[in-house]
């Protein structure tokens, strides 16, 4: 064999095993790396076992808060912890070999077999504390406004007592008004819970709970004492941060629509303050926090005026009618009777339809200076374009537009792609890129809806979350959102938006475009303006223009097209022959023996088809066409458009409110 001492430095051993401690002592420096005082015996037996573990206690009384399980076969295993300072640990030895899936399973048989006789000893401890602490606390005498405690901190005894040796003691509660524990609190204000009891989730409250209002809750006595002396209002008291949110959720079980407010105290470490909101947002709770460290206590102590801290001026929220309606308030707009200022609008229409085309033409006036829109007032602002899609289209058609109306600056923005709006990621990204405009815009254009969306568009509650967003961006910003959309898929639902109802009911201006038929031009249709009157239809048409300058790969010149007035009117007999619809309409619902619908005239397809083939001697063939919602400008078709009737169930309710309330009256007279 070849010597190899030379590339080794000399002769090689194996290393030498590592010398592993007594499975006792690891257990005892485990437990002092957790900050318990171990015990100096350690029984590997498998039962619990108390000690003495250094946390501050009732002197002179040596009660033993910590506790061990320990098992000494196998790999030796067990818990530890300390009833009084609320820790508990897990606990294996280390024997110097890698850990086989057997020891595993063993270890977490010996965890939870320990864990049982944890609960059961404690639960026994719960048990016989209970019994002490009511004999204790029937025995205590009422405590003195002289106590050095209460006179140091400006407060009453409030039901407060004394122990003989002179501490004061106020009392833990269940639910159920059983006292489960006591809490003692010597001069200098150290406290101590009577060893054994349960906190958890318990209480004790200041005044009566009975009288409607307020009820406030606080960490400790004397900060819901300072809080009941300076409201005269019921206080309770949780003990600890961390009971704030158990204690919380009793409280909003027994009293669930008082105002409850928790009174934070303020410390370095911010525990407080985190309990108190964890458990505001979970049982509807508001959260007071005194402005400088300490707690409500210490503010008063300090010269603070608690009482306005903890009752705030009242607001605005409600005013008089005389008050609200003396100011003027008219809308603001930025087209005039279009698109109106600070508001939610949705634009929409079929595919290839134009309505991206309007919407810039709105959006180019707005930012290039432009004061006149299609002879509408025009407020000239800056805008946000969100695109999702179609860039190099929309690259074309804003070059065509700024060609076509002799424009060179534009104050707008556009974003190079889409993103989920509805989502935290999605609009932080929009609203950091937005507020690092040089200045706020007046519009944030979203195109399409369903680029920007994440979820689905029929889902209630993936459009609450999108029209939460756009209520933040308008908040925000201070600006109008426009949503520019698709219409419904079926026949029937190509004159409303595509997706949930939830999208109409929230909009303050809702357009529909309408693209052109052989008899009529391209239409700018308002369907909703929540706050003003309907503004009249535009008909407009698509002008083509070449772009200077631009060439395609063949070199030949590039196109677009804008938005102009159209040559093309409608003409007067599309009002009457409208009216000739309506007539029909409501002749039919009488011939089928005025049937209602949620309050208004409805009538079934089956019925209206009757009526035209038997009444009005219309061929079979003929009268389907008559109620086929795609039959542009036929009975249906017309009077969806018109928004006088809308799809209900087989059939159609008028849902037009003057045209209903005329029919129903006329009904009710015979």
């Amino acid at each position: 064999m070849a010597n190899l001492s030379h590339i080794f430095g000399g002769s090689w051993s194996p290393p030498a095993d590592p010398v592993l401690a007594p499975p006792e002592q690891q257990l005892q420096d485990a437990m002092r790396d957790a900050g318990l005082e171990p015990p100096d015996t350690i029984y590997l037996d498998g039962k619990i076992h108390r000690f003495k573990s250094g946390t501050k206690g009732t002197p002179g009384h040596g009660d033993k808060s910590g506790w061990y399980i320990a098992f000494g076969d196998g790999i030796p295993a067990g818990r530890f912890g300390c009833w009084r300072a609320g820790m508990e640990s897990t606990w294996r030895a280390e024997v110097g070999r890698q850990i086989s899936p057997a020891d595993e399973m063993a270890f977490a048989r010996r965890m939870a077999e320990a864990k049982a006789a944890r609960d059961a000893e404690q639960a026994r401890k719960h048990e016989v504390a209970a019994d002490v602490v009511d004999t204790i606390w029937a025995e205590c005498i009422g405590a003195s406004p002289d106590h050095p405690y209460l006179k140091r901190k400006g407060i009453a005894p409030h039901g407060a007592r004394v122990t003989g040796d002179g501490r004061l003691v106020v009392p833990l509660f269940d639910a159920d008004g059983t006292m489960a524990s006591l809490q003692y609190i010597d001069a200098d204000g150290g406290k101590l819970y009577h060893p054994g009891g349960s906190t958890g989730g318990k209480f004790w409250w200041l005044g009566s709970m009975d009288d409607p209002g307020t009820i406030y809750l606080a960490e400790g006595f004397a900060t819901a004492a300072t809080v009941h002396q300076v409201t005269n209002r019921p206080v309770v008291v949780a003990y600890s941060a961390s009971n704030l949110v158990p204690v919380a959720g009793v409280l909003r079980a027994l009293h669930p629509t008082s105002d409850l407010v928790i009174v934070a105290d303020h410390d370095k470490s911010a525990v407080g303050q985190r309990y108190a909101e964890q458990a505001c947002a979970k049982f509807g709770a508001r959260m007071v926090m005194p402005p400088d460290l300490g707690d409500a206590n210490d503010y008063v102590q300090a010269g603070g005026d608690l009482l306005a801290l903890l009752t705030p001026p009242v607001n605005d929220w409600l005013v008089t009618a005389d008050a609200f309606s003396a100011q003027p308030a008219p809308l603001k707009w930025l087209v005039k009777h279009w698109l109106q200022a600070d508001a939610l609008v949705m634009v929409h229409g079929p595919s290839g339809g134009g309505k991206t085309f309007v919407v810039l033409d709105w959006v180019l006036h707005l930012s290039s200076g432009q004061t006149d829109w299609q002879g509408h007032k025009v407020k000239p602002c800056d805008v946000v374009y969100l695109a999702g899609e179609g860039h190099q289209g929309l690259r074309g058609r804003i070059a065509a537009w700024k060609h076509h109306n002799s424009v060179t600056n534009l104050s707008m923005w556009l974003s190079q792609s889409g993103c989920d709006l509805n989502t935290t990621e999605g609009y932080q990204l929009a609203a950091a890129h937005i507020r690092s405009l040089p200045r706020t815009p007046g519009v944030i254009v979203v195109d399409t809806l369903h680029r920007f969306l994440a979820g689905d568009e029929n889902s209630a509650q993936d459009a609450k979350t999108m029209l939460d967003a756009c209520a933040q961006l308008m908040r925000e910003f201070k600006c109008t959102v426009i949503l520019v959309h698709h219409t419904g898929v079926s026949d029937e639902a190509q004159h409303r938006a595509r997706g949930s109802s939830a999208w109409r009911g929230a909009l303050d201006i809702e357009i529909s475009i309408v693209p052109p038929t052989s008899n009529l031009p391209m239409q700018i249709i308002q369907r909703k303006s929540k706050d003003a009157e309907l503004a009249p239809t535009i008909n407009v048409e698509l002008q083509q223009v070449t772009i200077p300058g631009w060439l395609d790969e063949d070199g030949q010149p590039v196109t677009s097209a804008v938005l102009v007035p159209s040559t093309m009117q409608a003409t007067v007999k599309t009002d009457v022959k409208l009216a000739t619809h309506r007539k029909t309409i409501e002749n039919a619902w009488w011939a089928s023996g005025t049937p209602e619908r949620r309050g208004h005239p409805y009538i079934e397809r089956g019925a209206l088809m009757e009526y035209l083939v038997h009444k009005m001697g219309i061929s079979e063939a003929s009268a389907r066409v008559y109620v086929r919602p795609s039959a542009d400008g036929k009975l249906i078709a017309a009077l969806l458009v018109a928004q006088v009737i809308e799809s209900d169930d087989g059939g159609w309710v008028v849902s037009d409110p003057v045209e209903s309330s005329a029919m129903m009256i006329r009904k009710k007279k015979g």
